[in-house]
């Protein structure tokens, strides 16, 4: 089959989050299972491109219409490790793609609208005819709405859309200045609510809102999130699109690439270790500890890797660090905020524990240190507001690091609580909590560090329970496979 991804993001050459991490992932997989696949992504200026090999002007003159005029573009082409990517560079005045960072921009909706036509454009124009075109988020949502009011009328017409709600919290919302730019027309017509229009704002166009009628297949990143969306406040008001269209929706669980996490080979850490050489994980925390100014001390180190936001838990994370110390642990942060506020917050709670010797928090991100800590830390905290699916507690799980999280969304379907669980034994892998108070996160989190202390045995067999969890892309592959078959023959 032969497949192609339209992305913002693919790790690690264009990643913000965890959608940059599926779409390598998954690409990753189905070419294993013998499938052609291909990436079209930006050309931004700020990509890491030490990532990338062999980089090459592909096709010099693809002229994308747009508004009444068309703009000039070059595409490259180059491998991710491993992966055929295109990349779309615009000669234009608004300069799209090259301002030193991936989102946060004024002109976002006419950003990624303006990627979404180029890249099926670029499709068009190069003869290109895959089974299946996998779009992602918002950002590329408009794909299949121009696929089937423009582009199958020229040619395109047995090409199939699937596409992942990674993040419902963002949708594109936008005005009808898209619609004329793109070359979709008639808002009176796309105002529909049975197409684009926004289910609360009359004046508005929904990208997601598109994307959710007009492909063939929705999914989202875990099957408790599908439940989610459409049934909670967290479906940010898509439900009642979703249910309508429900027959077409599914929720498949993301999985993680086994071959850029793995502790066995991980060029990135101190020691290698497997689940039956789990004493040379102990390697890794002293040279985590050395790295970050934290004392040599017979502890458990409980950390927190990601974003700093209000989705993620700011307050419980905050909490915890003074919780962990407060129970006689180290912890350990990596992350930042988009948010100015919250950045500022966490940078004033770095200078007050700055001098502390069990404590270090580094405000940024950096994928190489994340590997050293997380295997080196003993547990990791997640706790959540909502969560699609969470690559982190699997991640955690890899390494053999315990995973405190709240039930919630991919966290749910993932973590099972060692004292409470109805799963068998075996299957326990970690501590969970569910309500969003301080007291919910500490009964969690307390028995995690206890056990450390008064039962290490356990908590190893625990951490090396994890450790064997299949959470690489194997069996969601697959799904994604059957789902791509059924919507070919429709």
């Amino acid at each position: 089959m032969y497949v192609v991804m339209v992305a913002s993001e693919c790790a690690p050459v264009a990643k913000v989050g965890g959608l940059g991490d599926v779409v390598f992932g998954l690409s990753r997989e189905l070419e294993i299972r013998g499938n052609a696949v291909e990436i079209v992504l930006p050309k931004y200026d700020c990509m890491r491109y030490d990532h990338i090999w062999g980089l090459q002007l592909t096709y010099e003159d693809l002229w994308v219409p747009w508004f009444n005029y068309h703009v000039h573009c070059s595409v490259y082409f180059g491998f991710v490790h491993g992966r055929k990517c295109f990349f779309i560079e615009p000669h234009s005045g608004d300069n799209f793609f090259n301002r030193g960072a991936y989102y946060g921009f004024p002109d976002e909706h006419l950003r990624f609208a303006f990627f979404s036509k180029a890249a099926l454009e670029f499709l068009y124009r190069s003869g290109k005819r895959p089974d299946v075109i996998h779009t992602h988020d918002w950002q590329t949502a408009l794909v299949p709405v121009m696929l089937y009011e423009i582009y199958q009328y020229a040619g395109m017409e047995n090409v199939r859309v699937c596409h992942t709600l990674h993040n419902v919290k963002h949708q594109g919302i936008a005005g009808s200045n898209v619609l004329w730019f793109t070359g979709l027309g008639r808002p009176d017509y796309y105002y529909d609510r049975e197409r684009l229009g926004d289910d609360f704002n009359p004046s508005a166009i929904n990208f997601t809102k598109g994307a959710i009628v007009y492909s063939n297949f929705i999914t989202t990143v875990s099957p408790r999130h599908a439940w989610e969306i459409r049934h909670t406040e967290w479906g940010y008001g898509l439900g009642h699109a979703l249910h309508i269209h429900q027959s077409k929706f599914g929720g498949v669980l993301n999985g993680l690439d086994y071959e850029m996490w793995n502790p066995e080979t991980d060029a990135a850490i101190a020691s290698h270790y497997t689940a039956a050489s789990f004493d040379a994980k102990r390697e890794n925390t002293r040279a985590m500890r050395s790295r970050l100014w934290l004392r040599q001390v017979d502890k458990p180190v409980v950390t927190y890797v990601g974003r700093l936001d209000m989705q993620k838990g700011v307050g419980l994370i905050r909490h915890a660090i003074f919780r962990s110390l407060e129970r006689g642990a180290q912890f350990v942060l990596l992350g930042s905020s988009t948010e100015l506020g919250i950045n500022a917050e966490f940078w004033q709670l770095k200078n007050e524990l700055n001098d502390h010797p069990d404590c270090h928090l580094e405000i940024g991100y950096n994928e190489e240190l994340a590997h050293l800590i997380y295997a080196g830390a003993d547990i990791l905290i997640v706790p959540s507001l909502f969560e699609p699916c969470g690559l982190t507690q699997m991640i955690a799980f890899r390494y053999g690091t315990v995973p405190v999280v709240r039930w919630v969304g991919g966290l749910a379907d993932t973590v099972f609580d060692r004292d409470f669980s109805d799963k068998p034994w075996e299957e326990r892998n970690g501590y969970v909590f569910h309500q969003t108070d301080n007291l919910a996160l500490e009964s969690a989190l307390d028995r995690a560090i206890a056990l450390w202390f008064e039962r290490p045995d356990e908590f190893r067999g625990l951490a090396q329970r994890g450790m064997r969890c299949d959470y690489s892309w194997n069996r969601p592959g697959a799904d994604y496979l059957n789902i791509y078959e059924m919507i070919r023959h429709k």
